[in-house]
């Protein structure tokens, strides 16, 4: 090759720019302004939502939400292809950080521990088909449950094998519940009213198998044990009082009877 031609080859891959990777799409949208399919269904949201905060209270190393956009590739987001599950749970995150959504390659690739999805007869289909798909082979998530609020026997779970990262499913316990091992909690049904909506609704329970309060349900139940604690202490102070009646109308009986003896009672 001349020297001619050498200085141009150079000159040519001088010109050439630095390479650098695609940027991931900044311009995500976090609110497609679809609402829930009913009110059961943004309360029962909530209702997991809250109860895993108030639990978790003493901890700043999680993140749970519901109804928000997963952002998992620039694809996806090109393709406005959203995925906002109900209730999702990451652990070991900050959880002091605000979020509008879950970018995932601005939390350095984590993905959800535990996604529940609230199913209706219009999704129910897509929740345990292609949404369960996608949750098993790209995000990997470790639990996934999906429950319709307006039927009570339709909870069912996985759980992602470490050995073939394929879903198994969760086998119920004696209540039907069943066991969400990245959370360390049952997840069952409970019947009851909340927010003036009597339904069953999917509740969290701990090993023990008691349940997983709301902040209004522990703060109802701490005013019902200071009530009772003010009767058992009201109780105790009036068998006190019935001791002391007793033990003065012993003695008073026994200075009787002294005088009927003719014996001094105070000697």
């Amino acid at each position: 090759m001349s020297v001619e031609a050498t200085s141009q080859t150079q000159l040519s891959a001088a010109e050439v720019p630095e390479w650098e990777p695609p940027m991931p799409p900044t311009d995500l949208i976090f609110d497609d302004g679809e609402p829930l399919e009913s009110n059961r269904h943004r309360i029962a949201m909530n209702v997991l939502i809250r109860s895993l905060e108030s639990a978790w209270s003493h901890r700043t190393d999680f993140f749970t939400g519901g109804n928000m956009f997963i952002y998992y590739s620039s694809a996806q987001a090109r393709n406005r292809d959203f995925r906002g599950p109900d209730f999702f749970a990451v652990l070991d995150v900050d959880s002091t950080t605000s979020r509008q959504g879950w970018v995932v390659w601005e939390e350095n690739g984590r993905y959800p521990d535990v996604i529940i999805e609230l199913m209706s007869q219009s999704t129910a289909q897509n929740d345990i088909g292609p949404k369960r798909d996608i949750y098993e082979r790209i995000f990997r998530t470790p639990d996934y449950l999906v429950y319709d609020p307006f039927n009570p026997d339709s909870l069912q779970g996985w759980r992602l094998s470490q050995d073939n990262f394929r879903y198994h499913p969760l086998e119920p316990n004696d209540r039907g519940w069943l066991w969400c091992q990245s959370l360390g909690f049952w997840v069952g049904t409970w019947e009851g009213t909340i927010q003036r909506e009597t339904a069953v609704w999917l509740r969290f329970y701990d090993r023990d198998r008691n349940l997983v309060l709301l902040p209004e349900e522990a703060a109802q139940q701490q005013v019902e044990q200071e009530r009772l604690r003010a009767e058992q202490e009201q109780q105790r102070a009036e068998q006190e009082r019935q001791r002391a009646e007793q033990e003065r109308l012993r003695a008073e009986r026994l200075a009787a009877r002294l005088r009927e003896l003719g014996e001094d009672p105070d000697r």
